[in-house]
């Protein structure tokens, strides 16, 4: 069946400003795109990967390009010949959207995923001074965030974390450290951080270099995330790290994150899903997925000045879809 595509490129602007070690943001460009077979139409969102050099505006030309290539366009299809990547997640997760529309069910019926409930999110708390750090924890947890998610840079990290902890001291923690403890004693740094309540430490080292993490012994739980991309890096990584972080855009769609999801399991890892900056309808596939995780970080829609209309709501640091009657 031939189908037609569509994309677009948006621009949503940031509460104030996203900051982690790599930079600033105060505006994300998302990739809008829509398949419609001639009478329905799924739709869906997708977030180019900064880090890894992808702009919304490349990856809405490679969606042209692959649709007008292959017309007949399947999940099978995208699997075997488009790179993974905000492209092919817009892809993936609009066909999905299609087949619900088409078959009048919900994704976690199709998926057989489990049937979603309101679920806690992490709040991030983005990289800055430890005073600044902990307003915008004491703000957050004000709003009923009862998990707090931390963008570190490998100065000054406990520092931080204690500024955040005693802002927010009923909070529970996820320190990420984006790559930046290549060069520091990681099981002594998470021994001190263990008195914050820290839960777990998001990619302590740089991608590549994970066999850094061999033989460390960590009073808290180590998670992989750019250490990975597909479900093919779960057997890898798993000597080293004791949970994966899942995204749609950079494994490039539901798809693959739900491989990526059983792997982990097969592997004895627990599973954390995240998001990038966007909107709901961004999340709206991980969504599903986080029904498997033990920690979910779909905050990105709350980190926008303002979200799609019929976007999910969020009521003490649960995430409610938009239609749900709790």
């Amino acid at each position: 069946m031939t189908l037609t595509v569509s994309v677009t490129v948006e621009r949503w602007l940031v509460a104030g400003s996203f900051i982690i070690s790599r930079g600033a943001k105060e505006h994300v460009d998302v990739i809008f795109c829509e398949i419609s077979d001639g009478i329905f139409t799924g739709r869906a969102e997708a977030t180019p990967i900064y880090y890894k050099g992808e702009t919304a505006q490349e990856c809405a030309d490679e969606i042209r390009r692959f649709a007008a290539e292959y017309p007949a366009l399947t999940r099978a299809i995208l699997l075997q010949k488009m790179a993974r990547g905000a492209a092919r997640n817009a892809l993936d997760c609009a066909l999905w959207d299609l087949d619900c529309q088409k078959s009048n069910s919900a994704l976690w019926q199709l998926t057989g995923l489990p049937q979603p409930a309101p679920t806690l999110s992490a709040f991030t708390i983005s990289l800055g001074p430890p005073e600044l750090m902990e307003t915008q924890a004491r703000q957050a947890a004000a709003e009923g965030f009862a998990l707090l998610k931390l963008k570190l840079s490998g100065e000054n990290d406990q520092e931080r974390v204690a500024a955040v902890h005693r802002g927010a001291p009923g909070a529970r923690l996820i320190v990420d450290a984006n790559e930046s403890w290549n060069d520091i004693d990681i099981a002594a740094e998470a021994a001190q951080l263990e008195q914050y309540s820290v839960e777990l430490i998001e990619q302590p080292v740089s991608a590549g270099r994970d066999h850094l993490l061999a033989g460390i012994r960590s009073p808290i739980p180590l998670c992989a995330d750019e250490s990975c991309h597909t479900s093919a890096d779960v057997e890898r990584i798993a000597p080293f790290y004791d949970a994966v972080n899942i995204k749609l855009d950079k494994a490039g769609g539901l798809t693959e994150t739900m491989a990526i999801a059983r792997a982990a399991q097969a592997a004895d890892m627990k599973i954390m899903v995240g998001c990038m900056l966007s909107t709901s309808l961004g999340i709206q596939p991980a969504f599903a997925l986080a029904q498997l995780a033990k920690w979910v970080d779909l905050d990105g829609p709350w980190l926008l000045a303002k979200d799609r209309d019929d976007g999910f709501r969020l009521e003490s640091g649960r995430i409610l879809p938009a239609d749900s009657p709790v």
